[in-house]
């Protein structure tokens, strides 16, 4: 079983009678609901960093297109899509 850990944490009375709504339509305890979407909050932004740092990571070794590069390269994707095969 894997080890768990207890936290706090404080809520608008709105969101917490929302999240007891959804328990009870779930049929589920509210300490999962907020286990689950904090796993999935933890999970989305740790993908979104790791993004931004293989983005920065990319601009460090000059593995990038300046915005005029960029606006040629989907000018000429626009162009070969126009060309009928």
């Amino acid at each position: 079983m894997r080890k768990t850990a207890v936290i706090t944490a404080r809520v608008e009375s709105d969101i917490a009678e929302g999240l007891s709504r959804l328990a009870t339509q779930y049929d589920r305890s509210r300490a999962w609901l907020v286990a689950k979407a904090v796993t999935k909050y933890v999970e989305d932004e740790s993908a979104f960093l790791a993004s931004l740092k293989e983005g920065e990571d990319a601009i460090d070794r000059g593995d990038y297109l300046t915005q005029e590069e960029m606006v040629a390269e989907v000018e000429r994707w626009r162009q070969n899509r126009k060309r009928p095969v």
